[in-house]
């Protein structure tokens, strides 16, 4: 199983050079990716733009959405940012897409709330169009640059409904668990295949998910401000692990349920975060090695 890492961008007060030396790092060490959270009615920085300043100070590690609020955004110029976004990065991208379903991002654009599932099928469509060179319609050409990904960027399909999950096999190359527990996410995940076999797909889905941590002194009342303000509950502030045993455990719950990639996503914007994370990782990976 690869671990990712995610990116700060949404704990307020994280500044632009933060995220750019917490990349650094991240790619100095074993995580397999950075991913960012999605918002527009927050204080976040915008997503694709935030990989696209990641992708030019790193070389190797991955680069995902978890998820993008695909609806939200113009289909035709969301297929050319995240085409460009994969050439720039050389293919290391990865689009995590879903619907949303905060009213005021949508209100924010325009958009009908109750609009954004029918928009984001076109949305899948259209990109796929897009991305294989083919015209947008009989009208209007074909959109660049060309991607360098094989088919374009690899889709996950995040979700909890059975609408998310036949997208998962009509459009996605995988299935995107946000940050349900190992449990849930295990459910999810099978009724994904389930969708994945009856469109007639060969091999399986890709499977990715993950879980909120803090470490250090004090982390879990670090943590609480920015947990109570972006998920809006109370829950997370006493669940989440705040030990390096604590992340320990969860990893290897989510690597039992048969997870391909599990993101740690950091409540703490202190860059000491990556190191206290990395140093996990790294003993977890020895393990899985020595173990095999």
């Amino acid at each position: 199983m690869k671990i990712g890492l995610g990116l700060p961008e949404s704990i307020p007060g994280a500044s632009g050079q933060l995220l750019l030396d917490w990349a650094r790092k991240a790619e100095a060490g074993s995580f397999s990716s950075l991913s960012v959270f999605d918002r527009l009615v927050y204080a976040n920085y915008e997503p694709l733009m935030t990989l696209a300043a990641v992708a030019a100070v790193t070389r190797r590690i991955g680069l995902m959405t978890s998820v993008l609020l695909a609806p939200l955004r113009p289909p035709a110029l969301l297929a050319k940012m995240a085409a460009s976004l994969d050439a720039l990065s050389n293919g290391r991208l990865t689009l995590g897409l879903g619907i949303g379903g905060r009213a005021d991002d949508f209100k924010a654009v325009g958009v009908a709330l109750k609009q954004r599932a029918r928009i984001f099928d076109e949305q899948l469509s259209l990109m796929k169009r897009v991305w294989s060179g083919q015209s947008v319609s009989e009208d209007v050409g074909p959109i660049g640059p060309p991607v360098v990904s094989p088919n374009g960027p690899q889709i996950l399909i995040g979700g909890y409904s059975q609408k998310a999950m036949r997208r998962v096999g009509k459009w996605g190359d995988g299935y995107l668990a946000g940050i349900s527990g190992p449990r849930e996410a295990s459910v999810l995940y099978h009724k994904a295949e389930e969708s994945w076999k009856e469109a007639g797909r060969l091999g399986k889905p890709r499977f990715v998910g993950g879980f909120c941590f803090a470490l250090g002194a004090n982390a879990r009342e670090r943590a609480s401000h920015y947990l109570r303000h972006y998920f809006e509950t109370e829950d997370m502030v006493q669940s989440i692990p705040t030990t390096s045993e604590g992340v320990q455990q969860a990893i290897e719950a989510y690597r039992e349920v048969g997870m391909d990639e599990v993101i740690l996503w950091p409540c703490i914007s202190d860059l000491d975060q990556v190191d206290r994370a990395a140093e996990i990782v790294n003993e977890r990976l020895s393990w899985y090695t020595s173990s095999e």
